[in-house]
This record gives C-alpha cells, structure tokens and sequence, in this order.
C-alpha cells in the first residue's frame, strides 16, 4: 500500500517536472500582445483601483455596457492580475511562475480525473497528462500572462467536474438512478463552475459535461434496462434524481446566463471584419462552409501542432466559398471521425460496455470549444490557440484511449513499437514547446515570428509595424503598413498609422481620409485629422473632427484634450473647462488627461485646483514624471521650495531627464546652492551636450559661486558655436563688469546689440544695461541716450527713466529730473528710492530758491 502511494506520488512529482522544465525558459519573457492591454494599460488591476471597477468592466477594462467593449468578462481573472501586482509589482517574471504553477496544477489534476473517472489503467491516466503538459498549442495560454483565463478555467472546470461526481451515489441496481449523497459537493460544483465562467466564459460548459457524464455513465445502467421497457411514468420516478439534478443545474445556468446578459447591457460585442471574415460574408454557404472548415482546421492544429502563430487573422485562413473547394475534404474526414466516435460511444451504451474513454474525450474535446465555434453567436477571432488549451484534454484522452486499443491488439512487439512511438511524440511536443516558448519572450520576437510564420498575414505585419513605430524604426515601419495594405486594403488603422509616420502634411492629410473613408467612425483617424487641421489654422474643421472623435470614443482622453486646447487656444476658456471635465468624467483613470487639465488650471490662474489634478496624475500612473516636474513648478511659484525638490527629485527616480534636472537646477540657483545646481546642471550637459541653454546656465550658476575665470571660458566656448547667443553676450558683460573691467563689458553688449534681436523686450533690457555701463564709467551723457532708447523701446521700463532722472539731477538740470522721476513713480508707485528722490529734489530746488 505504501509503495503504491510512493508510485503514486512520483508520477504527480514527475508531471510538475515536467510541466516547470519545459516552460522554464518562458519565465524571464516580457508582458507582451493582449497582456500590454489586459494588465499595463488596464486600470482595473492598479492596487489603487477599486475592486468594484473589476466586477462592473471587462476584461480589458471598459464598461460592459460600453458599445466598443468585448463583453468579456472575466473579473476573478483580473483578480489574480492585482494580486500579481499587489505582492510582486509589474515584474513579468512573477506573472509567468504563477501562470507555470497552474499549468503544473491542471496537469497533475488531469491525471487524477482520468484515473478516477475515465481509465481504469493508471499508466494510461499518467500518460494522458504526460501529453497534456508537452502539447505545443498550449504555449500561447502558458507563456502569454492573458492565456491565464484559460488556464485557471480548466483548473475550475476540473474541480467543478470532479465535485459534481463526488456529490452523486454509486450505481448499485439495474433498477435505481443514483441519488444525491452529498449536497454540499453539489453546490460547491455550482460555486466552482460558476467561478470557471467568472474566469473565462468557456468555463459554463462544464454544467454540459457534467450533467451528460451523469447520464450517460454514472446513470447508464438503469437508463439502458429502463429506456425501452418502461413507461414514461414510470421511467420518470425511476430516473427523477437524475432529472432533479438536470433541472437545478439548468436553472442554474439560465439565471447566471441570464445575469451575464444583464452585465453585458443587453447588447453582444461588435466586431469589425477582419477579426472575424467569414462571420460577415453575407453566403450563408460560405459562413457555413468556413465554419466547418474552422473546426476541422482545430483539429489540426490539435493533432499536429507544425505551424502556430499567436494571430490567425486578416488572410491567413481564406474563405471557403464553395462546394469545390479542396479544403471541404478535411471538413468531411473530420465529420466522418466524430460521427465513428459518436457511433462507438452508442454501440458500447447498448451492450452494457465500460466505455467512459471516449464519451469523456468527446465531452472534453467538443463542449468547452463551443462558445469559439460562431455556432450561437460570432466570436472576434478566426483561430485562437489559446481557446485549445480545455479542448486539449479531450484530445489527449481520445489519443491515448487509440493507444490503449491497439496494445490490446498488437501484441509484445506491437506495444513495444507503439511505447517507443509515444514516446518520440512525446520529446517532439516537448521540442516544440521549449521552442515555441522563445517566440513568447519578447514584442519584437512574438511579431516577428508571425510574420515567418504567416508572411500573408496582414494583421502580423501590422502588429509587426506597430512595434517598429513605438521604437523609432520608422522606414522598417512604413514597410510592413504598406504590406498589410498591400494584403488587406481595407486595413483603417494602418492607413491611419501610415498617416502618423509620413513627413509631408498633405500626404498624412490623404492617409487620414483614407481611413476615414474605409472606416467614417475610426475616432483615432478623426483625432490624428483634426489636429493636422487644427496646426494648419483650419479650427472649424478640426472642432468637428475632435468633436466626432468623442462620439465614436467617448474614452479615448486624447481627443478631449486636444479639443480643450483648441478652445483654450481661441480664449474659450469655458468651453474647454466644460470638454476637459467631461473627459475626466468619462476617462477618470487617464493620467494625461489630469496633468493636461492641471497645465489649463494654471495657465488660467486656478493654481491651487491644479495641484490637485497634478497629484491625480501620479496616483494613477506613478511614473508620470511629466506631472511630477509640472507640480513642482506650481509649487516653487509659491515659494514652497522644499516640496518643490522633492517632488523634482520623486521624477528623477523614474528617469534622469533633460526636462527634470533643468527646473531643479533652476531651484538651486535661485535659492543660492549653487554646488548642487552645478552639479545637476552638469548632468543635464552630459545628457544634452547640444543645449546652449543648459551650457548657458552652467555658465551663470559658476558666475555666481565666484568662479568667474570658468565662467567667461565657458561662456566664450558657447559664442564660438554659436556667435548669434545674446544671453551669452549678457552674462559675459556681467561677468566683466563684476571684475570692474567696465570696457570689456560694454563691448560684450555692442556685440549683443550687432546681433539685432527681434524681441523688443530683449533690445531695451541691453539698452539699459549698457546704460548702467556707461554710468559706471561715468560717461553720463551716453548712459542718457542708451537708457532713452530703452525707453523708446520698452516705456514700462521705470529703473531707466529713474536713471534718466538721477543723471539730470546730478548735470544739475532739476526740472528734467522731476519729470523723469514723476514718470519713474507712475510706473512704480511705491518705490521708497523714488520718493527720497524727489523729496532731495524740494530740498535742493527750496535752498536755491531761498538762496536767490
């Protein structure tokens, strides 16, 4: 007894082995494909979200009501996601361990529900889930984090099942159904199913198999010694525990249907044409053909898993359009298998054989591929491998069912022959699987490998395409959107994302309409239109582009931004308060959005209300540096210094950036730590060694610590680059002048001066400090004409007309004075230096007066 337990024990510690040695090499891949939007950009799975978005969205977080959801809901899956999060952050690494334990939990419960319900041979249960854990096809549901759904649904569908055949009696007479011995394992079937289906829709079939496993075997029996002799009444009391099991288990799944139809707002998802062509092909022949053929098509990629590719759409399975079509052959040999299957399952009913095998292949094979099979309802893929992941065990079993058969037949040799062969199926599956699971590893790799795989593939290549785009690899990029179109013409979101990669406006301006032509509702082609018309100053245009944008997507945050900047940008400023509110209505978890609304609050005067929206920002993406350096501007235009560096010093955690360290240095310069501003300053030169601005500012903050031998030599370093930096000509006069080298330093202003600045500001600020200049050098009568000319320039300039007073006063010309100081006092009312002035000026002028 014991060493049967140990036996028992190694075959389960040989199952998990297997299943971690060959998805080892999956554990260090990125989150890639769906998972970028089931778990990076899903709000539902931040450890700030509320639990209840998780049960009230979908599965990549939309409202399931929402006309452009997919009605997929699957909220114990998500749940798992924030778990994920909430115990390991977004490293992928703990996603896929997680993913590779379950696999390792289905496979071991695989071969305990085989030995207990299917095969009375527990060599045959162990080789059934030998296979399982190999099999190729099942790399898309292992190494893909979003294949977890399906994954977790077959761990539930198996305890469901298991559950539900621990809840009925044993068989003791021809003459009695078994009852109900355990209620408890009955409503924990319930629990447990209805939790499959909570994880992925496919797990409801489970209450199909469950209650046909009922029936057909552990009520077979009594059915069959009852079925032909019996009358109705009779046959209906005899068989009434079976029927009150059905009946609550039927009930059960209308109510939970029923609810989920409730959730999903009525409504069943929209999908466009090419996820699913044949579904729109308005042949009902063609839709029926292809179908069949699809099915078939599973099959073989179930029996002989050579090509896989992790997207079967756009062109990679054509349409089957008519009854000539060779492809039809395939359709028909798998209807003449299933119907020989189904055949033997009834012959082996009617002979009162033990024959659960292949009815239980059947059931597991057949029922959870149901709801992908566009038999009650049209599914938004042609081919998912992933879907094969439940299906699989039913393929397994039936395999391995053959297997038994023919040992029994062929004799020592013959099984000897035939244990070699399953064994070479065996490491063969396993090859591939390890092989497989490198595609699995990364963006650029998966997208690759669909476009070796299927090259006539438009929607590989697009995907491909986007990938190059997101990594600055433009031409590549625009290669493979030409492709997809060249292969799908009708492809919208490539004729769109060409539009974004092109240099010249009128040919982005065709690309867009274009799309728009193919798709009048594609809200990005609308959004990416609109601002092409908005920076070519066509607003009217471009208000009704971004304004449709919104219709067609309504949570699309881009578009609200872009239109409230329209509106901010003509001074309507309610209006563009009222779009940016309703955006974050409608797009509450779009961090942009906030930091955009916070830069208008700013902008507007609405400061503190700002800093709110800033901080929204960073809570729901804590990486938004972009928002943290924007709320510590806010804050250091409040003087509130000290919260200002820490949160300029929380951005430069996510990222050393330009755009960071250029604000802080700004903080440290003005607050006079001009030794942490040097050395901030100094790693933003090395970032952007190009930036005259940075090597400017440096310049200043080591004129200001007192080193001005570096200063000028950096400063003259600038000028030699760029001869045209009146800023550097500025700082250069200042330092001269700090020196007491007046010469030099208005030499450095008529240098500045050469250069003709357009700014009127910039002209009258160096026609004053080359007034102050002259003053210094006390040439009175050319600091007046310089301070004069900046007047002339810029009149709000009240320190030159101080100036202009203070060097008549001292040339004597009192009157003059008076009206240069009287104009200075205008401008600046309360300047106490002003007042003194004048007040000199009475006393002189009275004592002249009194004098006289």
């Amino acid at each position: 007894m014991r060493g049967k337990a140990m036996w028992a024990a190694g075959r389960y510690l040989v199952l998990a082995a297997l299943c971690a040695l060959c998805y080892s090499n999956s554990l260090h891949g990125e989150l890639v494909h769906d998972d970028v939007w089931a778990i990076i950009n899903n709000p539902d799975v931040r450890p700030a979200s509320s639990l209840r978005n998780i049960f009230s969205n979908d599965f990549w977080g939309k409202r399931m009501a929402d006309n452009t959801s997919h009605k997929s809901y699957r909220p114990l899956c998500i749940l798992t996601f924030k778990l994920n999060i909430l115990l390991g952050g977004m490293t992928p690494f703990y996603f896929h361990v997680v993913n590779v334990c379950l696999h390792c939990a289905v496979t071991c419960l695989l071969m305990h529900t085989c030995e207990r319900c299917v095969f009375d041979d527990s060599r045959l249960a162990f080789i059934t889930a030998l296979l399982f854990s190999v099999h190729p096809i099942h790399t898309e549901a292992v190494s893909g984090i979003v294949g977890r759904a399906d994954v977790l649904a077959c761990l539930l569908f198996l305890l469901t099942f298991l559950s539900y055949i621990r809840s009925v009696g044993v068989c003791v007479s021809a003459d009695a159904v078994p009852s109900t011995v355990s209620v408890c394992s009955l409503v924990a079937s319930l629990l447990l199913g209805t939790c499959a289906m909570l994880v992925k829709e496919t797990g409801i079939t489970v209450f199909g198999v469950c209650v046909l496993y009922d029936a057909l075997v552990l009520c077979r029996r009594p059915l069959i010694s009852h079925l032909s002799g019996s009358r109705l009444r009779d046959l209906l009391h005899i068989c009434s525990p079976l029927i009150k099991r059905a009946c609550l288990i039927s009930g059960y799944v209308v109510i939970i249907m029923s609810f989920r139809l409730w959730l999903m707002g009525g409504s069943m998802p929209l999908f466009s044409e090419q996820d699913n062509p044949a579904s729109f092909s308005p042949h009902l022949l063609t839709r029926f053909l292809t179908y069949s053929y699809l099915l078939s098509f599973n099959a073989w990629l179930l029996l002989a898993p050579v090509v896989l590719c992790y997207d079967w759409q756009v062109g990679s399975i054509p349409l089957v359009e008519s009854l000539g079509d060779v492809r039809n052959c395939a359709t028909v040999l798998l209807a003449v298998a299933m119907l020989a299957l189904c055949l033997q399952c009834v012959s082996s009913l009617q002979v009162r054989q033990e024959s659960r095998e292949v009815l239980v292949g059947i059931l597991f094979l057949v029922f959870p591929f149901i709801p992908a099979s566009n038999l009650f309802f049209r599914v938004g893929f042609v081919v998912a491998e992933r879907v094969l992941y439940m299906p699989s065990m039913g393929y397994c079993i039936l395999v391995v069912h053959g297997l038994g058969r023919l040992c029994s037949v062929v004799g020592r040799w013959g099984t000897t022959a035939l244990s070699v062969s399953m064994l070479l199926l065996l490491l063969l599956f396993s090859w591939k699987t390890v092989q497989q699971n490198h595609i699995w590893l990364s963006r650029e790799a998966l997208f690759r490998s669909g476009i070796q795989t299927l090259p006539h593939n438009a929607k590989v290549h697009y995907n491909y395409a986007n990938f190059l785009k997101d990594s600055s690899r433009h031409q590549e990029a625009i290669h493979h959107y030409t492709t997809a179109l060249r292969l799908y013409p009708r492809h919208a979101s490539a004729m769109n994302n060409l539009g974004t990669l092109t240099r010249h406006p009128e040919e982005a301006e065709r690309y867009y309409r274009q799309a728009l032509d193919i798709n009048p509702q594609h809200n990005r082609a609308l959004f990416n239109l609109g601002n092409l018309l908005k920076s070519q100053g066509k607003e009217k245009e471009a208000e009704a582009l971004l304004r449709d944008s919104i219709r067609f997507g309504p949570h699309f945050a881009d578009a609200y931004s872009s239109l409230a900047s329209l509106f901010a940008e003509q001074k309507r400023f309610p209006e563009a308060n009222e779009v940016y509110l309703q955006g974050i209505e409608n797009c509450p978890d779009s961090s942009d959005l906030h930091n955009n609304y916070g830069v208008f609050l700013v902008d507007t005067g609405e400061g503190e209300l700002a800093a709110a929206h800033y901080q929204q920002a960073v809570r729901l993406k804590p990486a938004h540096y972009v928002a943290m350096v924007n709320l510590g501007r806010l804050l250091r235009s409040s003087n509130e210094n000290k919260e200002a560096e820490s949160w300029y010093k929380r951005a430069l955690q996510v990222t050393r950036k330009v755009d960071i360290l250029t604000p802080l240095g700004a903080l440290y310069y003005n607050t006079g730590r001009y030794e942490e501003a040097l050395q901030v300053y100094r790693e933003a030169a090395a970032l952007q060694p190009d930036s005259t601005d940075i090597w400017l500012a440096l310049a200043q903050v080591l004129a200001m610590a007192g080193r001005t031998k570096e200063a000028e030599k950096m400063t003259l370093g600038i000028i030699s680059r760029q001869g045209s930096c009146i800023e550097c000509y500025r700082l250069l006069s200042a330092i001269y002048s700090k020196r007491g080298n007046y010469t030099q330093a208005l030499d450095a202003l008529d240098r500045a001066l050469q250069q003709n600045p357009s700014d009127l500001t910039v002209r009258a600020e160096l026609h004053f400090s080359k007034g102050n200049q002259l003053r210094e050098m006390n040439q009175l009568d050319r600091a007046f004409e310089s301070y004069k000319l900046a007047v002339e320039l810029k009149p709000d300039q009240s320190q030159a007309w101080m100036n202009m007073g203070g060097i008549q006063h001292i040339k004597g010309d009192y009157a003059a004075a008076r009206m240069y100081y009287q104009r200075a006092l205008l401008l600046s009312p309360g300047s106490k230096l002003l007042k003194e002035n004048l007040a000199k000026l009475d006393r002189l002028e009275r004592r002249l007066t009194g004098g006289a």
